[in-house]
This record gives C-alpha cells, sequence and structure tokens, in this order.
C-alpha cells in the first residue's frame, strides 16, 4: 500500500493542528487513548498473542551491514524473552542511512511532521503489544506500562514533532526581496529557505522508560529532516526495535528509504554507544541516564548537538499543610509508584527538625515521618495493589541499594518482600525511609548523592529558611528534574518559587489528589528545563527542536 501525500494530509493533518493548539495553550489534550478497553474488544489477547509470538525468534529487520546476530533480554518478572536482533557494521549501515537524507529533506517539514504522525498512528493501534514489551524489559506493572509505555509515550513523540513543525516553518520557503535604489532599478533577489537536518542523530535508550524516553529525540529528529539510529538498552530491545520496524514500513509505503531509521544493537560487554557516539557521521545525540555517561557524551561528543537527561537529586520542603491526610497520600503514592523508578521520584524530603502546622494540629518531625511511613504500608499493605503500583526492580543494581538502605541511617519504613502471583520469579519490593539529621556531615554525603529507586531520605532540617538553602545548593550542584513543596504561607511559597526561578528547576506546590509530581502531561508540563546539572535539554520546547536543523538559504538574481 503506497500512502500519498493527499492520504497523509487527510487522516493527520487535523491531529497536527492540535497539537499545534495544545502547545501554544498548554492545556489538556491527547489523541491516545489511556483505558485498555478503548482499543477494541480483542485488543488485549491480540497484543498478548503479538508480543508472546515476537519471543524466541528472530527479529527480522532487513538492515544493510547486519553481520550477525544478538540478543539476551531477561524480563525483570523472570522469563527470558530469546530474542536475536540484528547486529550491524556501521561502517556499512550508516552511509546507507545517509543516502535518504536528500529525499526526506525535500519532503519539507508538513510531509515529514505527517509521515510521523503516521508512525505514530500505527504505534498507538499496537499499544497493548507494546504495553507488554515495555512490562517486560522495564519492570513495570502492566498498566503503567500501558499507558507510560504507550499512550504518554506517544503524546511525548507527537509533541515533539509539533515543535519540530512549528520551529521549521517560522521561516517562509520562499521571499522575494526588492530594496529600492531611488533612480536607478531597483536591486531583486529571489530567496529561498530550506531546513536542512544535521545529520544522522544518535537515541541512545533507557532501560525504565524506553519509548517515554525515547521517543521525543527519535521523533523530534525524523521530523526536522536527519535519519535516526536507534541504540537500545540492552535490557530494553525490544520496545525501540518494534518502534524502528513500524518506522521503517511506513516510510518505505511513503516513499522513503526504510534505512532513515534503524536499529543497532550491541553484544554483551560491546559498549557501542562510545564507539557511535564519535563518529563524525553522527550529528546529534539524545541521551537518558547516568550523569557519568552523560557528562562524557557532552565532553567527547564534540561533532554532535547532544542532548541530556542525567541523574538528580529530587526534592521536597514539607513547611506546612491545610491537608495532612491529602499530603501523606500523595507523597506515598509518589515514592511507591514504579518503586522509586522514575527520574521524577523524589528522593529528599526536606522536614524542619521543630515539626510542621498542618490541618490537624502541629506535627514533628517524627511523627511526620512516622505517619508518612503508615500512609506508604496502607498503600501497600495488600499485595495485589502493591504488584500493581510497584511493578518489579528492574536491575540487580537498584536491589542491591535498596538492600545497603539500612546502613545508611535510622530505618523508619524497612522494605518487604512482594510475591508476584504470576511470575514468582519477579523481585518486588517496598520503599525504605530512611532517617537523616541534615546538620551532620555525614549524612550530607547520603542525601546529597542520587540513590535511585526505592529509597527516599526524610532530612531533618533546622527551618523553613534552611531547607530552601538547602534546596537551591542541591539544584545548583547536584541538579534536580523535580522540586515538591508544601506550605500554606504565601511569603514561603514566593520563596520556594523564588529558588526555582533562579535555579531553572520544575516545581510543583500542595499537591493533595491525583497528580503526583513525578507525573508530567505532554503538552502542556515541561520534563526537565535544561536549567541545572540533571539534563541540559526539556522535553519539550523550542530549544529540543530548533538545533536539530539549520535554514540554508539560496539567493537568485532577478
Amino acid at each position: 500500500m503506497q500512502l500519498t501525500e493527499t492520504r497523509l494530509t487527510e487522516r493527520h493533518r487535523p491531529t497536527l493542528d492540535q497539537a499545534l493548539e495544545a502547545i501554544r495553550t498548554r492545556a489538556y489534550w491527547s489523541p491516545h487513548p489511556e483505558h485498555p478497553k478503548a482499543y477494541g474488544e480483542s485488543a488485549p489477547a491480540d497484543g498478548l498473542a503479538a508480543f508472546e509470538a515476537l519471543r524466541g525468534g528472530r527479529f527480522e529487520l532487513d538492515q544493510p551491514g547486519t553481520d550477525g546476530w544478538t540478543g539476551g533480554e531477561v524480563s525483570p518478572y523472570g522469563p527470558e524473552l530469546g530474542i536475536e536482533y540484528p547486529h550491524v557494521d556501521p561502517d556499512v549501515l550508516l552511509p546507507a542511512m545517509r543516502a535518504g537524507m536528500a529525499a526526506w529533506r525535500e519532503a519539507g517539514p508538513e510531509l515529514r511532521a505527517l509521515v510521523c504522525l503516521e508512525i505514530l498512528s500505527r504505534i498507538s493501534a499496537r499499544t497493548h503489544e507494546f504495553a507488554h514489551a515495555v512490562m517486560h524489559t522495564s519492570g513495570q506493572a502492566f498498566m503503567m506500562a500501558f499507558q507510560a509505555g504507550g499512550p504518554h509515550a506517544q503524546d511525548r513523540g507527537l509533541e515533539a514533532v509539533a515543535y519540530a513543525y512549528a520551529e521549521q516553518t517560522r521561516v517562509p520557503a520562499a521571499a522575494e526581496w526588492v530594496k529600492p535604489q531611488g533612480k536607478r532599478d531597483p536591486l531583486e533577489l529571489r530567496k529561498s529557505f530550506t531546513a536542512a537536518g544535521r545529520g544522522i542523530a544518535l537515541v541512545i535508550g533507557c532501560n525504565t522508560f524506553p519509548t517515554w524516553n525515547g521517543y521525543p529525540g527519535i521523533f523530534a529528529s525524523l521530523a526536522t529532516g536527519n535519519p535516526v539510529l536507534v541504540k537500545p538498552h540492552p535490557r530494553a530491545v525490544l520496545p525501540l526495535a518494534l518502534t524502528v520496524r513500524t518506522a521503517r514500513e511506513v516510510l518505505a509505503e511513503a516513499g522513503f528509504d526504510p534505512q532513515l531509521v534503524a536499529l543497532a544493537t550491541e553484544r554483551p560487554g560491546e559498549g557501542i554507544a562510545k564507539t557511535l557516539a564519535v563518529r563524525p557521521e553522527i550529528r546529534i545525540i539524545d541521551y537518558t541516564g547516568s550523569t557519568a555517561f552523560g557528562d562524557w557524551l557532552e565532553t567527547h561528543a564534540r561533532q554532535a548537538q547532544v542532548y541530556t537527561e542525567k541523574a538528580g537529586v529530587n526534592t521536597v520542603v514539607v513547611d506546612s499543610t491545610d491537608d495532612y491526610r491529602g499530603m501523606l497520600s500523595n507523597l506515598a503514592f509518589s515514592l511507591s509508584l514504579y518503586s522509586g523508578q522514575m527520574c521524577t521520584t523524589p528522593q529528599n524530603l526536606l522536614i524542619p527538625r521543630d515539626g510542621v502546622a498542618t490541618d490537624t494540629g502541629h506535627k514533628s518531625y517524627d511523627e511526620v515521618v512516622n505517619d508518612l511511613a503508615a500512609s506508604v504500608g496502607g498503600l501497600l499493605g495488600d499485595d495485589t495493589r502493591a504488584n500493581a503500583v510497584l511493578g518489579a526492580l528492574v536491575n540487580p543494581e537498584v536491589k542491591k541499594r535498596l538492600d545497603g538502605a539500612a546502613d545508611l541511617g535510622e530505618v523508619a519504613l524497612p522494605t518487604r518482600k512482594i510475591a508476584h502471583p504470576e511470575f514468582p520469579d519477579a523481585v518486588v519490593r517496598t520503599p525504605v525511609i530512611v532517617k537523616l539529621d541534615g546538620a551532620k556531615p555525614e549524612s550530607e554525603s547520603v542525601y546529597r548523592s542520587e540513590c535511585f529507586g526505592p529509597v527516599s531520605f526524610a532530612v531533618a532540617v533546622d527551618s523553613t529558611a534552611a531547607a530552601l538553602e538547602l534546596l537551591r545548593s542541591t539544584i545548583r550542584e547536584q541538579g534536580v528534574m523535580t522540586v515538591g513543596a508544601y506550605t500554606t504561607s504565601r511569603e514561603t511559597e514566593r520563596a520556594i518559587e523564588e529558588v526555582c526561578l533562579e535555579e531553572s528547576a520544575q516545581l510543583s506546590l500542595n499537591l493533595t489528589g491525583g497528580v503526583y509530581v513525578n507525573q508530567t502531561a505532554a503538552f502542556s508540563d515541561f520534563h526537565g528545563s535544561g536549567g541545572n546539572p540533571s539534563a541540559n535539554a526539556a522535553l519539550c520546547d523550542a530549544a529540543f527542536v530548533a538545533n536539530r536543523f539549520r535554514t540554508v538559504e539560496v539567493r537568485r538574481q532577478g
């Protein structure tokens, strides 16, 4: 089946227009349903069957330079996926990827955007299949894998396409330039302006959110005229491999070279991300992961425009609240969701040692911590609910940090093991809350470092003012993806907001309902700011897309 420009316009131009309006207004909007039943009565069974059919086989992509096969994914829930993926020789693949750039550039911003929307539409239709792929590579519980790995990731991809289209069309495609010369004939030039991609974009995938974190870079680069080479995390290949296959199918049907999107998997211990990142053909890099490798990319991949999301020490300031029960419930869910394995999960809770004012009376530091521990315990007391909230620990490193938490300070909430009824080999653990004295030097080295996973620190501070000083230095020195705060004081609220404005940190105030500090909505919320050490880019804003292309001008006489 051929995808003509007319057919693509009829299908997707209204959606693109709605996306452009959504990023302008920042109001709620999503074209991708969050509820599993929205995809049809047979979709759950069909999606599971499609996922199961992939296991134990070879994932064919027909990529140039394929020189072998590799795999080895094991679900955090226990089963081996047994899928082999093509391993490629970059000396062969990269030139093949560049070959289709000219036609993709000549397509122009609108057609590129519409092709990207067709890719997202086909991914959306297979959301149940993708959900199982995300679940069994990331350890997310099914419903979170369905929503975050499906519609929420697709929203982020569409958001990137909308920003890319908007930035590329700020300049007209052509202009007539006439400069009066008095009595002489005017000077006349015909000018054309073309958005030209930088070159091959490398997307280095992460283990925890392969699609949600991967789609912004993939679609921002593709929509701005760049070929995209996807290098998945070796533990989470399948969701991005499915994405690459879908993109290649759509590109071919639309008359473009399918090599514009390709997959680069690695053999065990190969470490091809470092090799690929410094190749001269790679002109854009998107990376989510550790600070150490993010810093390495920023330092060594000098030929590329590098976008990184790294580690941060997310912080919540507790000053006062007029909904104590709601605050505790909200924080308990934030600490527990996906076992704290989110780059936005709160780590440090800064609580004045003299306590806080609440609608149920003054609460001491110990009371706040103990009540929060009880709230987490109540949320996760039922094992069925706990499995749905926590998911499984994504890798042994997270379990090691969790097991070592008791050595870091006084444990206010110990972890407990939870059995998964369907997957007995799944490693499911409840969170740990550790009490620390912020005034003690030995505590500072603990709470100043990221402890990724279900470990949080209740840090006793001398006052709210001291909490704000610590918040400021944490943002500036360690970086944060999210800041939360609870206060009934307008003066304190303004002071917290000022810290976040000066240090470029995204702030959530007094969340007590169904919105959580570690969740962000596409088209409205900015994920990261790009202004502190946790990330040098935000998902999504104009800066995230504008430097992926350059406007090239051609002037003609007469």
